[in-house]
């Protein structure tokens, strides 16, 4: 999807300047325990489909709806897997747009749909072995985030806080 009129009113402010971005995303699995993942049409490396949670939309909400735009599968959301955020989710568009991203990550079962990638957002979607993450050509913070899910979904994962008064 093209970016959304809320966050062009919010780029025709600030321009290309760093931007705080909340997102959701979601992981699915297939019965081969292989996760799905999505080529991004911008940026032209893997990613999870999510993307950026609108003023007043629940972060569910927007996790199954970025995953229908995106891949066009419906998805019922099973659990947070976790809650992530820092430097590695630092992103540069090619238009010059800079975001970091604190991304709520859960884990979705396919329900319905047919597999299709937009072809703006997303050009192609493809299952991958744990095994196939390290040699991707992904976003920086994919294979952290895909390592805490392969190892268990059984809990919500985070990165310990770093910070101390």
């Amino acid at each position: 999807m093209p970016m959304s009129a809320y966050m062009k009113r919010l780029r025709a402010r600030i321009g290309h300047d760093m931007l705080l971005i909340p997102t959701s995303t979601v992981l699915t699995f297939d019965d081969r325990d292989r996760v799905l993942l999505v080529k991004h049409g911008d940026v032209l490396r893997w990613t999870t489909p999510g993307g950026a949670i609108e003023p007043g939309e629940r972060p569910s909400d927007t996790a199954v709806r970025e995953m229908w735009e995106e891949t066009g599968l419906e998805v019922d959301l099973v659990r947070l897997l976790g809650v992530y955020g820092g430097p590695e989710f630092n992103t540069r568009y090619s238009n010059g747009d800079l975001v970091t991203f604190t991304m709520i990550v859960f884990e979705g079962r396919r329900v319905g749909g047919r597999e299709r990638p937009d072809g703006e957002e997303t050009l192609e979607i493809r299952y991958f072995s744990r095994s196939e993450i390290p040699t991707l050509n992904a976003q920086p913070w994919v294979a952290g985030v895909l390592e805490d899910a392969f190892r268990s979904r059984a809990e919500t994962h985070f990165a310990p806080a770093t910070w101390t008064p």
